[in-house]
């Protein structure tokens, strides 16, 4: 008998990526405000609008002189007034003049320099005097000298941060092109499963339901909507069901009935609703029986089904690797997964499957370091208590401490 994970055709994760990322037809666009941009992925290049700065501005609260030279201490000017920020300035400095200015207020016409406040004395309603050696050509934010007008500002797949949405506000960027977020159909199955949090129906057999609170909290984290349903375990309904959502849905993600048991429904009712299967089953721990397929409804709509294991554990790494690829490259991103590497602080024996271990990851010293936590089985999630990253194990492999793995932070 072929023990468990050694099978002949199992793919890597690497090779099911690929296929999965192969199957992508990514979606059609749309024009939304900057403002609720946040978590999309940009469809079209975005160019300055406008130069950064407007104009030529003050970096500080101080005096805007005009000077031929360098100033030198003691040298005095004529205040003849004063701009702050936002008010337009129609005055011109003259040799040996002064206007009191504020920070980002428009630099008046004839200004060679600014002097901080505090290098400043004032003798008089309108004479002043600089009390320290003083450059020219300071403490003055030049028009466009951080973003030139017509500048590339975001590529297209590019991810909206927080940081990213308020850097194109300032650029004076209002409507952006964005991919649309897929629709997304979340299915639960398994009899066992209790449709409800509460103790009833516990007493004939049934489980709390780890796997919807699971899986819709992570999607509201990245910021996307989704429906969920539970469905009985018989053919006639998984099969109705999934007829039904595929209707609608750009996305169907399953949990549970992927495997070879007598219930497990989901990969025979999609096959026979007309999904072409990508693949099945991976060479990985957990989450071996993962399956993934494709309806091409027409030639600009499609609908895939990502079918996850029932096992809370190869759910949580189902929708960190499998799930977060898919959505992402719905949106046209090109690196939709993000990973980097950290220092073991253990030896780990080696698996015949390639393995994903909820771990806690830490900064020391400048370098990160992942530490083991029990409770690693796929029925088990009280770990999730402490994890923050996944890290990736190769098949046949074993590991020292101070070897460098690859991790998802999570």
């Amino acid at each position: 008998m072929t023990s468990c994970g050694a099978e002949s055709g199992l793919l890597d994760m690497d090779q099911a990526l690929k296929l999965l990322v192969e199957q992508i037809v990514v979606l059609s666009s749309e024009s939304v405000n900057v403002t609720h941009g946040l978590g999309r992925y940009i469809a079209s290049e975005i160019y300055a609008p406008h130069a950064l700065p407007l104009f030529d501005q003050s970096a500080v609260d101080g005096y805007a002189v005009y000077s031929h030279s360098k100033i030198l201490q003691d040298q005095t000017f004529e205040c003849i007034g004063e701009v702050k920020a936002g008010a337009d300035c129609s005055m011109n400095l003259q040799f040996g003049q002064a206007i009191r200015i504020f920070t980002g207020a428009k630099i008046p016409k004839g200004t060679t320099t600014v002097v901080r406040q505090e290098y400043i004395t004032s003798l008089n309603d309108s004479m002043i005097r600089v009390e320290q050696n003083v450059d020219l050509n300071v403490d003055i934010r030049y028009q466009g000298e951080e973003i030139n007008q017509g500048q590339l500002l975001a590529s297209q797949g590019q991810h909206l941060t927080v940081g990213a949405v308020a850097a194109l506000s300032m650029a004076g960027v209002k409507n952006i092109e964005v991919y649309k977020g897929p629709r997304i159909a979340v299915v639960v199955s398994g009899d066992e499963i209790a449709s409800t949090s509460t103790d009833a129906g516990l007493d004939e057999g049934k489980v709390f339901d780890a796997n919807t609170p699971l899986i819709m909290s992570w999607l509201q984290g990245v910021g996307r909507d989704a429906d969920h349903f539970y469905v009985k375990d018989t053919i006639e309904d998984v099969q109705e069901l999934i007829h039904d959502l595929s209707q609608t849905y750009d996305v169907i993600l399953t949990t549970g009935g992927v495997s070879v048991g007598d219930y497990d429904f989901i990969r025979p009712a999609t096959l026979n609703l007309g999904f072409k299967q990508v693949f099945w089953k991976v060479k990985q721990k957990p989450g071996k029986p993962i399956f993934f397929a494709k309806l091409d409804k027409n030639e600009q709509n499609h609908c895939y089904l990502l079918g996850l294991p029932g096992n809370p554990a190869a759910v949580y790494v189902g929708m960190f690797v499998y799930l977060q690829t898919l959505i992402a490259t719905l949106q046209g991103c090109q690196e939709p997964l993000k990973w980097y590497t950290a220092e073991l602080v253990q030896d780990i024996k080696q698996d015949l499957r390639s393995r994903f271990l909820r771990m806690k990851v830490s900064s020391e010293g400048a370098v990160l370091r992942v530490y083991d936590l029990k409770q690693q089985q796929s029925h088990m999630l009280s770990n999730l208590m402490q994890a923050n990253c996944l890290v990736y194990l190769e098949a046949n492999q074993n590991y020292v401490s101070g070897q460098i793995v690859k991790i998802l932070l999570v």
